[in-house]
């Protein structure tokens, strides 16, 4: 198999996991279509405001876990591939990103990839994970405001790899253009949140 199409079966099974709706699916279970439910997205935080902590914490946790789970995959595939396992890591993660945001089962609308973004970047990037979930804790610990939060914590991404890279922690500028796309993703799905923000209609978490 050539290089081209090890690393393109990497990215089509990255992201066929990343494209399974764990919360519509957690939803159902409990008898509720998740998306004629709250924002009417299928991402952790409307099935915590919909269905409650427990529930949203499991969505939250399980797509975080595909994104992670994507990534160490394809690293220990990429000796049988013949092909690089940093490259390979980062393949499954932009693939399990798509998947997240885009999944083909439910005609490509997803979420907004924030669960999922910080289980690639675990599996890619521990400390550079540890470093922007701790950015999106204090911002949404101040605000409220999980998009917000969200928001910072994709901008925060590029700037925090590019330290790391600069100091050594880090290897290979591959994760920095990797850390580009991921927050450009982000930001992009969460163009409407920027809309209600600036307009100062976003709903606070913990408010209906």
């Amino acid at each position: 198999m050539n290089p081209f199409s090890a690393y393109s079966l990497v990215c089509l099974g990255a992201y066929l996991l990343g494209a399974i709706p764990f919360g519509f699916l957690i939803a159902r279970t409990r008898g509720i279509d998740i998306r004629e439910h709250g924002s009417r997205n299928i991402g952790a935080t409307n099935v915590f405001r919909v269905l409650g902590r427990t529930w949203g914490l499991l969505t939250f946790a399980c797509d975080a876990g595909k994104g992670a789970l994507a990534v160490v995959l394809a690293r220990h595939f990429a000796g049988v591939l013949a092909i690089d396992g940093v490259l390979a890591g980062i393949a499954a993660a932009l693939g399990c990103l798509v998947g997240h945001s885009f999944p083909v089962w439910l005609r490509f609308k997803g979420g907004k990839g924030v669960a999922s973004s910080l289980g690639v970047l675990l599996g890619l990037m521990p400390v550079a994970s540890l470093i922007v979930l701790g950015i999106w804790g204090v911002v949404f610990r101040v605000s409220r405001y999980v998009s917000l939060a969200s928001l910072v914590a994709a901008v925060a991404l590029p700037v925090v790899v590019s330290g790391l890279l600069k100091t050594g922690r880090l290897e290979g500028m591959a994760h920095l253009y990797f850390a580009g796309v991921a927050a450009l993703l982000v930001i992009w799905r969460h163009r409407e949140n920027i809309g209600r923000l600036r307009a100062g209609t976003e709903n606070r978490f913990g408010r209906k």
